[in-house]
C-alpha cells in the first residue's frame, strides 16, 4: 500500500483538487469564498518539472475544473494556463524561511491574475446589459479569494513540494516530459 501512495502521489493529489473545489470546506473561508485550491497543486509541480508540463497541467486542471461547475459558460483554463506557465518559470531556492513567504506571494498573485480573468470574461458578456455595475462587488471576492490564497500558500505549497521532492528522488513521479 506505501508504495502504491508514494509512487502515486502527484496523481493522487492532482484528483483530490476537484473534491476540495467542490467540498468547500467552511473553515478554510472567509466571506463565504474558498482559497484557490488548484494554484496550490499547480506551484510545486511547475517549480518541478517546468513551464510546458506546468501549460498542460494547468490546462488540465481548468478542463477539469470547468467540467465539474455546472452550468457556467465561463472558463478557468486562460488564468490557470498562464500560472502555469509563470510557476515553471520559477526556481527552487534551498532557503526554507524565504520560500514559504514566497509561496504565498506566488500564489496570491496567481489568484489575483485567475480571478481577474474569470472576472473580464463575466463583465464582457454581460457589458451590454444594464445591470453590468452589479458584478463589481466581486471584486470584494477576488481580494478575499487572494487573501486566503496568500495566506494558506507557504503550508499546503511547501507540503506538496516536499512530497513532490521525495517522489522525485525516488524516480516515481508523474513527468511526461522532460526539462
Amino acid at each position: 500500500m506505501y508504495k502504491f501512495f508514494t509512487k502515486n502521489t502527484s496523481l493522487i493529489l492532482f484528483i483530490f483538487i476537484p473534491f476540495i473545489f467542490l467540498w468547500h470546506p467552511n473553515w478554510f473561508g472567509l466571506l463565504g469564498i474558498q482559497p484557490y485550491w488548484p494554484l496550490f497543486w499547480l506551484l510545486p509541480w511547475s517549480m518541478i518539472n517546468g513551464s510546458i508540463s506546468g501549460i498542460i497541467f494547468g490546462s488540465f486542471l481548468g478542463l477539469i475544473l470547468d467540467s465539474v461547475t455546472v452550468g457556467s459558460n465561463f472558463t478557468q483554463i486562460p488564468g490557470l494556463v498562464l500560472c502555469g506557465f509563470w510557476f515553471g518559470r520559477i526556481k527552487i531556492y534551498s532557503n526554507n524561511l524565504v520560500g514559504h513567504f514566497r509561496y504565498g506571494l506566488i500564489c496570491s498573485i496567481g489568484s489575483f491574475l485567475c480571478g481577474t480573468l474569470y472576472f473580464l470574461q463575466i463583465l464582457f458578456k454581460n457589458f451590454a446589459d444594464s445591470t453590468f455595475l452589479l458584478f463589481f462587488p466581486s471584486v470584494q471576492n477576488i481580494l478575499a479569494e487572494v487573501f486566503l490564497t496568500g495566506f494558506f500558500a507557504p503550508l499546503i505549497c511547501s507540503q506538496i513540494l516536499r512530497l513532490f521532492k521525495f517522489s522525485t528522488e525516488k524516480g516515481i513521479i508523474l513527468n511526461f516530459l522532460n526539462k
